[in-house]
């Protein structure tokens, strides 16, 4: 009988993997968003350590991963990759497919891999509390946790529609110490300006990302922390494509499809740029990013620079965006209700080396929930999006005949998204369509 789990024989990652040093291009830098010249070291120090600074303006391949990062990634990595035979058997596919399950992690998801990271260095570098934003709450609960291990206070500034609709994630984030605020709120000038304008506004990741930026800056002992775009949190997530090399090696296998589901790019990246580096060096690979058709960045989107928060306080970055003024619908994938994409993520589908996919919610609901029925793991909502683009491409593999090796990431469980699913159960959940920005 064939092995369903395959675990490395190699230990956990010693180093994070850099992209950059082997893109065929060079990324476009940030610009600074009042004189539009690339930003300095010095013009992020308000927001981000010196440490993180160098990390994210690097271009060196490999960067050693700090052992007490190692240590703490212990807890729960390595994660398993697990072979779909149910889900393969109820397809009567010819694919096989493999996920890479990142929810055994303490928080449920892949997010505690750079706030892990992330806290650690803002610790070593005198940094007393960090300030966060959190869509659907898996940021928001990993950085609390992570906090708490280092002994840093945190806040959390949760996208209101997301505070309203998943209590536990509140009350995991006050488990590990958390303070949280619905945004928009009335604790900061940003967030005061939207109720104004909208008592009703449900939210965005951009608004909150201004409140959170916003009281970041007001003292020398708070930093900002991040959860995804950036090219720092991309690289601390790399470990899961490591990992998942490694143990696709173990099983004799190399994928012929690497899938993610995208919001920022954080998932995405850590499973997909491992994968990528081969295909820059030459070897077949089809890495999908599969998003929400409600907010779809990557689909939709325009190639351009733009701001990543609502209120213009962060660099302007070059990456497809629906702008940043954009209020996405309210789905129950809160993580990927965000208006703009990680540049490098923009930049590899420019230049044709990734390509987007743009999903319903109901028809995700329904890949995720036979998945669940035959694998026994129930997806987070964000996570259902590549679920489902992997059942279509093993559906794809069916009808043309072909044998083919997916691979995807399983970001994390649904244990706290229980709701959508009884929405999706009883036939109230609804198909959301995208809002066009004023």
């Amino acid at each position: 009988m064939q092995k369903k789990y395959f675990l490395p024989e190699a230990d956990i990652p010693r180093n994070f993997y850099n992209i950059i040093a082997d893109l065929p291009f060079a990324p476009d830098p940030p610009l600074h968003p009042a004189t539009r010249q690339p930003v300095t070291p010095e013009d992020m120090s308000p927001l981000f350590p010196m440490n993180l600074i160098e990390q994210e303006m690097s271009g060196q391949g490999e960067i050693p991963i700090p052992d007490e990062v190692r240590e703490a990634y212990a807890v729960y990595r390595p994660t398993p990759l697990i072979r779909a035979a149910r889900l393969e058997k109820a397809l009567n596919t010819p694919a096989r497919i493999y996920y890479k399950y990142e929810g055994v992690s303490p928080t449920g998801s892949h997010k505690p891999n750079t706030a892990i990271a992330q806290a650690y260095y803002n610790k070593i570098s005198g940094v007393k509390k960090l300030i966060t934003e959190t869509g659907a709450g898996q940021w928001g609960s990993s950085l609390a946790y992570a906090c708490q291990m280092f002994k840093l206070e945190c806040t959390v500034y949760m996208v209101k529609v997301s505070f309203q609709q998943k209590p536990y994630r509140k009350t995991m984030m006050n488990l590990f110490g958390a303070e949280i605020y619905p945004s928009p709120s009335t604790r900061t000038r940003s967030g005061r300006a939207i109720l104004e304008n909208d008592p009703d506004c449900p939210g965005s990741l951009g608004i909150a990302i201004s409140e959170a930026i916003e009281e970041a800056v007001q003292n020398e002992a708070t930093k900002y922390s991040l959860g995804s775009v950036l090219n720092h949190v991309l690289l601390h997530q790399t470990v899961i494509g490591q990992e998942a090399k490694a143990q696709m090696e173990q099983a004799g296998v190399f994928p012929d499809v690497v899938i993610g589901c995208h919001g920022g790019g954080s998932n995405f990246a850590g499973l997909a740029f491992p994968f990528l580096r081969d295909k820059i060096h030459g070897r077949e690979v089809d890495v999908v990013a599969a998003e929400p058709l409600s907010c779809p960045t990557l689909t939709r989107g325009k190639m351009e620079y733009d701001f990543g928060d609502s209120a213009g306080f962060t660099p302007l970055m070059n990456m497809y965006t629906l702008g940043h003024n954009f209020i996405p619908p309210t789905i129950h994938a809160g993580g990927l209700r965000y208006h703009g994409a990680a540049p490098l993520v923009s930049a590899l589908l420019q230049h044709g080396l990734i390509r987007a996919q743009a999903f319903r919610q109901k028809d995700i609901f329904a890949g995720s929930t036979l998945f669940a029925q035959t694998e026994g793991i129930i997806p987070a909502p964000e996570s259902a999006h590549a679920v489902h683009a992997a059942i279509a491409e093993a559906e794809n593999a069916r009808e043309a005949g072909q044998e083919k090796t997916i691979l995807f990431n399983l970001s994390g469980h649904g244990l706290l998204d229980l709701s959508a699913y009884e929405a999706y159960l009883n036939g109230q959940l609804q198909d959301e369509t995208m809002k066009e920005t004023a």
